[in-house]
């Protein structure tokens, strides 16, 4: 009972030092795989870099703990950082306090979600995401992942526009206006040495060598530089009217988002008010009309705000070079004689006001820049029922994507290591994983695909690995935070891209083609819609789940009504599929699935256009060896069947009935209708029963149908 609730307690089973030593090796070598990449993935999600590292402290060692895999690592990974990135964003300014703060309450939420799932033993509920939906919206995940870091990857800053694709058309602009050339060199050379190191062995640590070749070549050359300067450092006047206007739009817009929220929170007292029934007062609807037109003058405000930043970014300035003082003049402005430092130096513009006291302005490329020292806040992040149910929908996407990807992992290397699996339990490590996580400011984790196949190849037997993963992330922030401050931002977004590519996989759409046309079609409209609609990626997933259940509801009100003849091996097959020759007067019919309210009245039309088809019919057979289940309504419309066709004058009997579907037929006297006497054990009994009905009990003449397929199961003559 203790290791039900305490599922680690296992690893200790025949435990050695041998095993000890190799768990100690795979759990380092994963840790280097692991920090680098977690840095990465925070700046994906929206956070600040070292948010990585303390998304990779606690859940790695809680989620092995508690699950059921023994070498899963879970931290974070590409599709949830994007994910909980493109959820938070209508609510927050990525990178700001409340975007961090919503970020880790997240986690939180996604976590409860699935502990609570594993605990109430409802891991099948992953079902509802089909393999079209999963591997249609990864590809296009991967695409977006991918693209998003082109802005890293040339050097350049723009605004997220409503949809990506929007986003990528302002990075090429931005990109053919001014590419940061030393910035580009960096992202190739890391992509080079992690491909090159690949292929020499995949075991290397790739994407740290890949990491500490350049921040030692940062550090060295110098690539980041960066410099405060007052306003009246340009010696275009224009400058400085420039910020200035900025300044006003973000005052404006911090002035008229105040007045929403304080209209939001009268709006709310208001509804209090109202008693159930009465519908809406007057002064809510007033307050209502007021919300709509200040949220449409903040988005007039922020479209200016747009354009002035874009303005400002755009500008491009030489330095004179050995001046007393930062002087800085237009690059298209520098008057004749004027020695320049030859940068090409540019203004630092976020979504705050700019202090003309102190602008930053960069002239080579972006870092990562300080690291806090030490381990995390812990404190358990403020969870109200409002922000819970605002934050549930993206909670459950990001669980059962999450999951997913993690139970698919586990399952991979469960095949190789002959490891048992729970989903549940694993459900239970995730949950957990996410809530302790969310306690240490981390943000939504899930099981990485590169980490654990790094884990397996380094021979890891236990969760022991993942515990030493934890415990070399934990040093990390504790002592070498500072050798980090020059990593190229190019650098993170290599190894983002290079991470990602192997979730592209074009072979799942021609694998769910081949399969069923309607799955592949699922997949690739999953593909669109996400690709089309991201950075709403639950669009994407919505669309493909709706189509999903579409077309199961489809195919089960419309399952497969076959009539049966026999072919040259003397078995019942599908006279249609295989271009059989029926009986005139005996039709052989197989209802395949479970008869219910959703398809009762199918088998009715099928069976009419049977009777249509075949004027000289006599004998109806159902063979219902595909029958699993039959409820209320299954069982009346079988009712008004056999009455129907006996009161045309024509027989009707059964076979091959399952002991579920009879225990049906008992209870509600179905089997009396019927009569016991037609109920048939098989095909075969019944087809020879009803092939000396016809001819012996009618006007047929006993030789009419010689030719006829079932008549060799006419008794022998006398």
């Amino acid at each position: 009972m203790i290791c039900i609730v305490f599922p680690f307690l296992n690893w200790f089973k025949d435990y050695d030092t041998g095993k000890f030593k190799t768990d100690l090796l795979a759990g380092i070598t994963v840790a280097l795989v692991l920090i680098p990449q977690s840095m990465a993935y925070a700046q994906l999600a929206g956070l600040p870099a070292y948010y990585g590292l303390y998304a990779a402290f606690l859940p790695p060692m809680v989620a092995a703990l508690f699950g059921s895999s023994r070498q899963l690592a879970t931290g974070p990974v590409a599709v949830v950082s994007l994910m909980s990135a493109a959820s938070l964003e209508p609510l927050a300014t990525a990178g700001s306090s409340e975007f961090i703060t919503y970020s880790i309450v997240l986690a939180l939420t996604v976590g409860i979600f699935q502990f609570s799932l594993g605990v109430l033993r409802l891991g099948l509920v992953v079902n509802f995401l089909s393999h079209p939906v999963v591997n249609g919206f990864t590809n296009a995940a991967a695409i977006i992942i991918a693209s998003s870091q082109f802005s890293k990857f040339f050097g350049v800053y723009v605004d997220k526009a409503p949809h990506h694709y929007e986003t990528i058309v302002r990075v090429a602009r931005a990109a053919l206006d001014y590419t940061h050339i030393p910035t580009l060199i960096y992202g190739i050379a890391a992509v080079i040495i992690m491909v090159f190191l690949r292929k020499i062995n995949p075991r290397i640590p790739n994407v740290l060598i890949a990491v500490a070749i350049t921040t030692i070549i940062s550090y060295f050359t110098g690539f980041n530089d960066d410099r405060r300067t007052s306003v009246s450092s340009f010696v275009s006047s224009e400058i400085s009217k420039k910020i200035m206007d900025f300044n006003k739009t973000i005052e404006e817009i911090q002035t008229l988002s105040k007045e929403r929220a304080t209209a939001s929170n009268q709006l709310d007292e208001e509804s209090k008010k109202q008693h159930e029934g009465h519908g809406k007062s007057i002064k809510q609807i007033h307050i209502e009309s007021r919300i709509a037109i200040l949220t449409n003058r903040i988005e007039e405000v922020k479209h200016r705000n747009h354009l002035l930043r874009e303005d400002l970014r755009s500008l491009k300035f030489a330095k004179k070079k050995d001046s007393g003082k930062n002087l800085f003049y237009l690059k298209n402005e520098v008057p004749k004689g004027i020695q320049t430092d030859g940068k090409t130096w540019r203004l630092k513009v976020g979504n705050s006001q700019l202090d003309t006291s102190s602008l930053l302005l960069t002239g080579g490329g972006a870092v990562v820049g300080k690291i806090p020292e030490g381990l995390p806040t812990f404190k358990i992040p403020e969870l109200d029922t409002k922000k819970f149910f605002k934050l549930l929908p993206t909670a459950i996407i990001i669980s059962l994507l999450g999951f997913m990807e993690a139970i698919a992992i586990a399952k991979a290397m469960a095949a190789q290591t002959g490891q048992k699996l729970d989903p549940n339990q694993e459900l239970i490590g995730q949950g957990l994983a996410n809530i302790v996580g969310s306690i240490g400011s981390s943000y939504s984790v899930s099981g990485s695909f590169s980490r654990s196949a790094v884990n397996l190849q380094a021979g890891a037997v236990s969760g022991i690995s993942s515990v030493v993963t934890s415990c070399m992330v934990v040093i990390t922030l504790l002592f070498f935070t500072p050798l980090l401050y020059h990593l190229p931002q190019a650098v993170l977004a290599a190894v983002i891209m290079m991470a990602v590519i192997g979730l592209v996989n074009i072979r799942g759409f021609i694998h769910s083609w081949k399969a069923q046309w309607y799955d592949g079609a699922i997949s690739i409209i999953t593909f669109m819609v996400t690709l089309y609609f991201a950075p709403h990626l639950d669009k994407g997933i919505m669309v493909g789940v709706a189509l999903s259940m579409t077309v199961f509801l489809y195919k089960s009100m419309h399952p497969v009504v076959a009539s049966l003849s026999l072919n040259e091996e003397n078995v019942l097959k599908s006279a249609e599929y295989y271009r059989l020759k029926g009986c005139r007067h005996i039709a052989v019919v197989r209802f395949d699935g479970a008869l219910f309210f959703a398809n009762a009245s199918y088998l009715d039309e099928q069976v009419a256009k049977f009777r249509n088809e075949r004027p000289d019919l006599r004998y109806i057979l159902l063979d219902a060896r595909g029958i699993n289940d039959m409820d209320a309504s299954g069982e009346e419309a079988l009712e008004m069947l056999c009455k129907r066709i006996r009161g045309a004058g024509l027989g009707f009997a059964v076979c091959g009935v399952k002991g579920q579907v009879m225990a049906v037929m008992e209870r509600t006297g179905l089997i009396d209708e019927i009569g016991v006497e037609h109920i048939y054990a098989d095909s075969k009994t019944a087809v020879a029963a009803l092939v000396d009905i016809v001819h012996n009990s009618s006007d047929l003449p006993k030789g009419s149908c010689r030719d006829c397929p079932l008549t060799q199961y006419l008794p022998a003559a006398e």
